[in-house]
């Protein structure tokens, strides 16, 4: 049982579910009225029939006074004195002090204390009498009309009302079990439309998931039906088609830019360095050669750094299969910075007690953590601390590196993650081209993973959480690796 609650709030939160549930309130609602309606209707009818006959009765009677007196009015009523069994007419005629004369009542009933209005309408009066039925006393409901005589005497005209409402109870009962009938098909007929919306939105966000990941050959499933879900796979899938043969064109621009310039900016270094080895080369010209080969070698490090940007936001499914352990990855890219840091005069230590397993790209993964620590190497002046933190938690894993250097202000972190941008103060005094941290930033969202700037009080710290997903029980040979 405690495992049908999350499946019924799942439920409950999509929108063809609370649609459906509204639509069975809604038709619950409306049969309801319908239904009451007519039972109020049919009960007004039966209660104005009673009316009507019992008026007609009293005008019989009426007649009968003004035609014979008393006594043909008590004549009429012992001929009707078994009426009661016959259609449950209830009839008593009583001198003025309410003993009877005539009729098929033993005694005037008790619950009943008559108008001073002389022969006249009156109003009507309701109470139980007690009839013997197959030797057992039954209480019967009765509705009648009291009426005074000209001379005094008291006539009493009723009916017993138990057979009608022994119908209006049943049809009260039959009104219900209507409505409860009605609410449930519909709420059927609308749970098992929202599951079947709900299958097709899985399938569609499962899909989706899998494009996200780099497999854009991935396409929504089409179940011939004609309906708004097909006609937005045939959308979405079209859009693909187009999103596939736009990433291949700019894959082979990139393959082609890649190939075009790396070999000429090769050549050109080549060439340069053979130069500055030559024997009797001017002074100038060592002075002019060596600042042409450092911005060669950032030219091509700018180049390597979009060509990986680019090929990890390109190939998502090839990202998944490794396991790796992120802490002993960490503890490697420490161990391999630590003496460029000591040179530079910054601390750095790590913290990773245990170990971090998940599934990614090693390799990407490896750049991710160096382009971190090389941004604090930039960054963080000398007498510096740099700590990466790596922690397995309820989400996932988190990777951590804070320093105490310049930090990122808050209004600049957005743009410190997008390509080329360079913000702060720390730009005046630190060469790069700016894509450090938007690479991370790529590698991460290749993994599911979210990277984010905040404030170290002072300095810079960026998270990197990993999602439950991407965490998996590595070997323990590769968990032990540290």
């Amino acid at each position: 049982m405690p495992a049908e609650k999350p499946v019924r709030g799942r439920l409950l939160r999509m929108s063809s579910a609370r649609l459906a549930l509204f639509y069975a309130a809604l038709m619950a609602a409306l049969t309801s009225a319908l239904l009451v309606s007519v039972y109020l209707l049919t009960r007004g009818v039966l209660e104005r029939e009673i009316a009507m006959v019992i008026r007609a009765e009293v005008e019989d009677l009426a007649d009968d006074l003004r035609l014979g007196g008393v006594e043909r009015v008590a004549q009429t009523l012992r001929l009707r004195v078994d009426s009661w069994g016959r259609t449950g007419a209830v009839f008593l005629l009583t001198d003025a002090q309410f003993r009877p004369v005539a009729g098929n009542l033993s005694e005037w009933p008790r619950d009943v204390v008559p108008g001073v209005s002389p022969l006249g309408p009156s109003d009507m009066v309701e109470f139980d009498i007690m009839a013997r039925e197959r030797d057992a006393e039954v209480l019967h409901p009765v509705k009648a009309r009291v009426e005074r005589l000209s001379n005094g005497y008291w006539l009493l005209v009723g009916a017993d009302t138990s057979e009608r409402l022994n119908v209006l109870r049943r049809f009260g009962l039959a009104t219900a079990w209507g409505i409860a009938l009605t609410a449930l098909c519909v709420w059927l007929l609308g749970a098992a439309y929202a599951r079947r919306t709900a299958r097709r939105v899985r399938a569609y966000a499962t899909t989706c998931e899998t494009i996200m990941q780099g497999d854009l050959t991935q396409r929504l499933a089409l179940e011939g039906s004609h309906d708004e879900f097909d006609a937005l796979a045939v959308a979405v899938n079209a859009m693909l088609d187009r999103i596939e043969q736009q990433t291949t064109t700019l894959r082979t621009a990139f393959d082609s830019i890649a190939h075009d310039l790396r070999t000429p900016l090769y050549r050109m270094r080549v060439r340069l360095e053979e130069a500055q080895l030559r024997a009797g080369l001017p002074k100038e010209a060592h002075e002019l050669i060596q600042p042409a080969l450092t911005e060669l070698d950032r030219v091509q490090r700018t180049l390597a750094t979009l060509l990986q940007i680019a090929r990890a936001e390109a190939s998502g499914v090839t990202t998944h299969g490794e396991h790796v352990d992120l802490a002993a990855l960490a503890g490697n890219m420490v161990e391999l910075y630590a003496p460029g840091m000591l040179a530079a005069g910054l601390h750095v230590a790590l913290d990773a007690p245990e170990a971090a397993p998940l599934t990614g790209n090693r390799q990407l993964l490896a750049q991710l953590v160096t382009n971190l620590l090389e941004n604090a190497l930039k960054y963080v002046p000398a007498g510096g601390h740099v700590r990466v933190t790596v922690r397995n938690t309820p989400a996932g894993v988190l990777l951590s590196v804070t320093d105490d250097g310049p930090g990122i202000a808050a209004a600049d972190r957005a743009a410190a993650l997008r390509p080329f941008v360079r913000v702060g103060d720390a730009s005046m005094h630190a060469s790069g081209s700016g894509l450090g941290l938007s690479l991370a930033a790529a590698v991460a969202r290749l993994h599911g993973a979210q990277l984010t700037l905040g404030d170290n009080a002072p300095g810079l710290v960026v998270h990197c959480e990993f999602p439950a997903a991407a965490r998996r029980e590595a070997p323990e040979s590769v968990a032990q690796v540290r």
